[in-house]
């Protein structure tokens, strides 16, 4: 008989096991094609074939990239959801993904500045502004911030800010042939200096988020009950911000405003693994970076010899299985 703890251990076992193959699909699959072979005599003995530079300067920073900014936005959606007990928060919804590539844009269009370790500061600060934002825009007027105003502010600044993005790339024929596969959410500029940069970002993101998991669970009985088992609801909040921008900031600096993944991956975490955040959040982490690479994967296919960008392939992909997940109720109670 498989025990709580071992059915737990399980899943995210299955869940390693899915990032594995699609990061082994995602250094395989593409317009050259590339053999198991052709991979490690790259990785172990590279003799500078065209295998090799294809593997080394374009599959791997690639793969690498999406399972930075998939465990990302897997984990800022899986806490944005706990913050705010709205099943219908994610980066992308409540603008911080928007906020992030706004501030992207105009520090490197105008300012020039060429490295993730220079701009991701200005995505945390887009972030973190679009993200207030949407916040007061939703609490005022009566009732305060329910659900339904959260997703309605979030979805009008996020309007707003895509429209200013547009116009500052489209002034410039430069700029928009750098950014425009960007804007969509692409993983075809990644490389590894940019990885290399974005790593200690998550990292620290990732290691915030895991340590909120148990105040997450305790600000879902309310503030007042959180208040009585001994949560500080005003702290908390404050860390959880801090980690949703830090992740959903560096996940849009390497891959742009790739959305429904912050969104639609949390609620697959709570039904495969239950709503405490202590399972969610690792599970988040990873089923994001499995569908990032997975959705990367199919638009390199799915149009040869053309690519579909990965922002585009996982809005086909995901909002159809969001819609599922609300018409059949399945949608996990916070």
């Amino acid at each position: 008989m498989i025990t709580g703890v071992g059915r737990q251990l399980g899943v995210l076992g299955g869940a390693g096991v899915v990032v594995t193959v699609a990061a082994g699909l995602s250094l395989l699959v593409g317009i050259q094609p590339i053999t198991p072979a052709d991979v490690a005599a790259a990785v172990t003995a590279p003799s500078g074939s065209p295998a090799d530079a294809v593997v080394l300067h374009l599959r791997v920073p690639r793969t690498a990239a999406g399972l930075l900014a998939g465990a990302g936005l897997g984990l800022a959606g899986a806490v944005a959801q706990g913050l705010t007990r709205n099943p219908l928060a994610g980066p992308g919804v409540l603008g911080v993904n928007a906020g992030a590539a706004f501030a992207a844009v105009i520090v490197i269009a105008v300012a020039g500045v060429g490295s993730l370790g220079g701009y991701v500061w200005f995505c945390f600060a887009g972030a973190a502004l679009a993200l207030a934002a949407v916040l007061a825009i939703a609490a005022a007027g009566p009732g305060g911030a329910t659900p339904v105003k959260i997703a309605m502010a979030g979805a009008a600044v996020s309007a707003l800010l895509f429209s200013l993005t547009a116009g500052v790339v489209l002034r410039d024929h430069d700029v928009f042939e750098r950014f425009r596969f960007w804007l969509v959410g692409s993983l075809t500029r990644a490389d590894l200096a940019t990885v290399s940069q974005a790593v200690p970002f998550v990292a620290a993101g990732t290691v915030l988020a895991l340590a909120l998991a148990r105040p997450l669970d305790a600000a879902a009985l309310g503030d007042d009950t959180a208040r009585g088992i001994g949560a500080r609801p005003a702290l908390l909040r404050g860390l959880a911000v801090a980690a949703v921008v830090v992740l959903a900031g560096t996940a849009t600096a390497v891959a742009g405003p790739v959305g429904f993944v912050g969104l639609v991956v949390p609620h697959v975490a709570r039904m495969l693994n239950g709503p405490a955040h202590l399972r969610v959040l690792p599970l988040s982490a990873l089923l994001g970076a499995a569908v990032l690479l997975l959705a990367d994967v199919v638009g390199r296919v799915v149009l040869r010899p053309e690519e579909v960008q990965v922002g585009v392939t996982a809005a086909v992909l995901g909002a159809p299985v969001f819609l599922y997940l609300v018409r059949r109720r399945r949608v996990a109670q916070l």
